[in-house]
């Protein structure tokens, strides 16, 4: 088909390097995705979590919301969740309160903290999808309130693309609401176990998963002890590992 008469000669070798580059943007998505289907590069939690998640432990390249029932509680189980995705992580919230001494007790070094300050949704959610296009990151979270699907399947595709591990941490509200993410988790307190009047004893957490692709919800009670996530035997309904 030839060009319309006075029509500008194509930029053949501009349009070759940007057909490249978006052939290379679809393979890397097709590539992440291959990689959390399968199990590989999963960032491991313990291991009667990671034998009842179908990919063996949190995947990269994939976004995954938490619904904070204790926010606390939902915080730490947060910073270890970035802690075990590696290298720089970033916080992203209107008012970062997040506290770098506390999250570092669940093996979140402050070195590798980066607090991000975007008090207007829309630049919170332009801060996390060029986090997540950005495979130079470890991990990203955003602190947010009610996200429409939209929104968050945007998210969803950027996490494919950059093949960074996206976190969205809410308030538990309205859990019902339909999700792009690939899991959706409560967090709350639990009783500690010590019996000492002087001692609080290791942090507790209620875990619920509510909802995985390709896997059914369970519940755990967990107690973060040294550098582990210690859970209780009988997790309730434990999710279906792929065939």
């Amino acid at each position: 088909m030839s060009n319309p008469p006075n029509a500008p000669p194509l930029d053949r070798p501009a349009l070759l390097s940007a057909l490249r580059a978006r052939i290379a943007r679809l393979e890397r998505a097709g590539a992440s995705e291959a990689m959390a289907a399968r199990g590989e590069d999963a960032i491991p939690l313990s291991p009667a979590i990671d034998a009842a998640l179908p990919w063996g432990g949190l995947p990269r390249a994939a976004l995954h919301e938490i619904l904070a029932a204790e926010p606390g509680a939902a915080a730490g189980f947060a910073a270890l969740v970035l802690a075990r995705a590696g290298g720089t992580v970033l916080w992203i919230a209107p008012e970062p309160d997040a506290w770098p001494p506390g999250l570092a007790r669940f093996g979140l070094s402050p070195a590798q903290l980066v607090l991000v300050r975007a008090a207007r949704a829309q630049d919170a959610l332009w801060a996390m999808e060029e986090t997540l296009r950005c495979a130079a990151v470890g991990a990203a979270l955003l602190v947010a309130g009610a996200l429409d699907l939209t929104a968050a399947r945007r998210l969803q595709l950027a996490a494919e693309s950059g093949g960074v591990l996206g976190l969205l941490l809410r308030p538990d509200e309205d859990n019902a609401a339909p999700t792009a993410a690939l899991s959706r988790w409560r967090i709350g307190a639990a009783p500690s176990d010590s019996t000492s009047p002087h001692a609080i004893g290791d942090a507790a957490w209620s875990l619920d998963l509510l909802r995985c692709r390709s896997g059914r919800p369970a519940s755990w009670r967990a107690t973060w002890h040294g550098s582990e996530l210690v859970t209780e035997e009988g997790a309730a309904t434990p999710a279906r590992r792929r065939a």
